[in-house]
């Protein structure tokens, strides 16, 4: 035997290592597609939520006022010191706990300023490496005191190996908050343009539908805070807003009124961000055009400061500059005709504590 091992030539023992190092390449793979597979969040196309806390605000009627404010968070881990890598960044972990307590401190900050009736937050987490692990839900409940809330997931994966170093565990979604009582809420599936085994670790985005009843009368004001697809090549987008203008649709035959707000990922075509022109190299939000959505619809984004920064670079000590940084106008509401829309702003906040800006809207009941 002993001979036989000194004839074994470098070669033969080079193609034994390989052999072996490949073997536990695919044992590897395969045990981690077996565990995502066996861990994957399988949302059903509509489920019901659990409406949690308290609502202080007497019920809403016909000729009320309300302000609603929807702001995308950023898992409080976008700040101005972050770039990230599905941008072009370099970093996958852009916020230690500190900074994370920090960012989530100035949002609430925003929030309190703003004194909204009601609340649309996209990318809030509650159990993500990438926050800390951070229940940055159950921190919330704690600060919008005489809100009632829902959240529904968006982002559920065990474990998410890519890329290196991994982003880990994700726990994330979209919430509302509403001072008036809900009667019900409902997560509502949104197409999913990815396909297997990509699915299984990735965003399933979806619309949470809030239903607050209206006094004195039998309509409902139907709340649909959105997250819309952003790394997809285009076809995922379409198909949402397809869906969602279906739903959109449903509740106005309904006699409803009918807020949509959140982070779009696109433009409203009748919106104008040439303040904010594309300076090559970077990503692209979609288009939605406004005239192929049927119905009595206000399409509402507003332009005097950007709802987003790109991540490619931090932008903390970068120039400012529209024409030297990239900025994007992809945040807003969709309103229903029966809505009057009395105010909305674009609140610059400067991103200090999250990559996008919160959009204020102030509506009557007609």
């Amino acid at each position: 035997m002993a001979d036989e091992k000194k004839r074994r030539s470098p070669l033969s023992v080079l193609l034994r290592i390989i052999f072996k190092l490949v073997l536990i390449v695919l044992i590897l793979a395969i045990g981690l597609i077996g565990f995502l597979s066996a861990t994957e969040f399988k949302p059903a196309d509509r489920a019901a939520v659990d409406v949690e806390g308290s609502a202080t605000a007497v019920a809403l009627a016909e000729g009320d006022s309300f302000r609603i404010v929807s702001w995308n968070i950023g898992y409080g881990a976008l700040g101005d010191n972050a770039d990230f890598f599905m941008d072009g960044g370099t970093h996958v972990m852009t916020a230690d706990s500190e900074r994370v307590k920090l960012n989530m401190a100035g949002i609430f900050e925003g929030l309190a300023d703003m004194d909204p009736d009601i609340v649309f937050l996209q990318e809030i987490d509650r159990d993500s490496s990438r926050s800390r692990h951070i229940n940055e839900y159950e921190l919330a409940q704690s600060i919008l005191i005489g809100k009632q809330s829902a959240f529904a997931n968006n982002f559920k994966v065990a474990f998410l190996p890519y890329p290196i170093p991994p982003m880990g565990k994700v726990d994330s979604g979209v919430a509302t908050f509403s001072a008036y009582p809900v009667a019900s809420a409902e997560r509502v599936q949104l197409p999913i343009p990815f396909s297997w085994p990509v699915r299984m670790a990735n965003l399933k985005r979806c619309v949470l539908v809030s239903r607050v009843p209206l006094e004195g009368t039998d309509k409902e004001l139907v709340l649909m805070n959105l997250h819309l697809e952003a790394y997809d090549s285009g076809e995922g987008k379409i198909a949402q807003t397809k869906m969602l203008a279906q739903l959109l649709q449903e509740e106005a035959e309904k006699g409803n009124y009918v807020i949509a707000g959140g982070d779009f990922n696109q433009i409203f075509s009748n919106a104008d961000a040439a303040a904010y022109p594309n300076l090559g190299g970077e990503w692209t939000p979609g288009q939605i055009d406004v005239d192929e959505v049927e119905g009595d619809w206000q399409f509402l984004m507003d332009a005097s400061a950007p709802s987003c920064r790109s991540l490619r670079t931090p932008l903390e000590g970068a120039d400012p500059d529209p024409a030297k940084f990239q900025y994007y106008l992809i945040d807003g509401f969709i309103v229903s005709g029966n809505l009057q829309a009395d105010y909305l702003q674009t609140v610059d906040y400067g991103f200090v504590n999250t990559d996008h800006n919160p959009v204020v809207l102030q509506v009557t009941l007609r």
